[in-house]
């Protein structure tokens, strides 16, 4: 077996050969055809998270330990199964759900695994995709593809699954208008399934007008540059003055929150997605006066991953793959993504 691998923050991925992994129980051997490149990659490579204030998070803090291989959005066909009956056959083009979690917290046992208090993910607390071979823990994390692009699908087990559940909780209080920040790949996915889930008006935001111009190909109705000084003005504009009924925050970083707050009107649901970094004051007296929610969203269930791939077998959304990279290519994929080179996602095809 063939892997790239995080052996240290900010180190160079060292690529590895060792045994082919033999699927014990409920365990299935995948063969890896295509891997997300996602942004959490990027987060466990460069050790944590930029908390604001000079305070910084290391991943070693919960529970990650190097030598890691990376990747959670993982495709591939079955190549092995343990000895427990299962429900894939070899040979099946599978997506795994890669938000693996203990089985016994709260959160488990009513089937959120990927919000689980000792989470054991794919990827990032155990070995993930980039890889030619990935071990699963359980033939229950796989969901077969059934006809959808493997490089298409890696998207909907973290990204896609991500802006999934950030527009589902949008879409609670049934918006006029539908703010998005962000049109990276998140963003793009986000304004897809918004335009096929919501009745919403969508309003895109970023500093990129390319991206923008793809946001409004995938059905965003209104597209503003937040370069422009007048960002804010143009937004309550188009909300009848009145502001945003719900806003999704793909950056979260403390520009786009000012942004967010400003643009929310009364009774707002203002759902935070990115993992950015920083810190921004806010009045807190705002809060209750304007009646808003503030949640964040981060992945979702493995029913919620079914019913995206359901959504991506319609054709209803189409995630963009913009590069595709070679295993020996991993640490070129991430240095593209952290100095944004890449519209939309990439993959790594091992």
């Amino acid at each position: 077996m063939k892997s790239s691998r995080i052996t240290a923050p900010n180190e160079p991925l060292k690529v590895s050969e060792s045994e082919n992994p033999v699927p014990k129980g409920p365990q299935v051997l995948v063969k890896v055809k295509s891997v997300g490149v996602c942004h959490s990659d990027l987060h466990l490579w460069e050790g944590g998270y930029d908390l604001g204030d000079g305070k910084f998070m290391k991943v070693t803090d919960r529970g990650v330990k190097y030598p890691v291989t990376p990747g959670h959005e993982i495709v591939g066909t079955v190549e092995n199964i343990g000895d427990v009956a299962t429900d894939v056959s070899k040979g099946d083009d599978v997506l795994v759900f890669p938000w693996i979690g203990c089985g016994e917290c709260p959160a488990c046992k009513v089937k959120n695994e990927n919000l689980c208090d000792a989470p054991r993910s794919m990827g990032v607390f155990q070995d993930g995709g980039y890889s030619d071979y990935a071990l699963i823990p359980n033939s229950k994390y796989l969901a077969k593809l059934d006809g959808v692009d493997p490089d298409v699908a890696t998207s909907l087990a973290c990204s896609g699954l991500t802006a999934y559940t950030a527009i589902k909780k949008a879409n609670q209080n049934s918006p006029e208008f539908l703010v998005i920040v962000g049109a990276g790949g998140l963003g793009l996915m986000g304004v897809q399934i918004a335009h096929a889930i919501t009745d919403a008006k969508i309003i895109c935001v970023d500093l990129d007008d390319k991206k923008l111009e793809i946001a409004k190909e995938m059905g965003a109705d209104y597209t503003i540059n937040s370069r422009d000084p007048e960002t804010i003005q143009k937004i309550m504009s188009v909300c009848n003055d009145k502001g945003a009924d719900s806003v999704v925050d793909f950056v979260n970083a403390p520009p786009t929150a000012k942004l967010d707050f400003a643009v929310l009107r009364k009774r707002g649901n203002l759902v935070l997605v990115g993992l950015f970094g920083g810190s921004f004051e806010l009045s807190l007296v705002t809060v209750p006066l304007k009646s808003i929610v503030i949640q964040g969203a981060y992945t979702g269930n493995y029913d919620d991953m079914v019913e995206l791939l359901d959504l991506a077998r319609k054709g209803v959304i189409n995630p963009v793959i913009s590069k595709r990279y070679s295993l020996d290519e991993a640490n070129s994929a991430l240095e593209d993504l952290k100095e944004r080179k890449i519209i939309g996602r990439a993959v790594i095809n091992p």
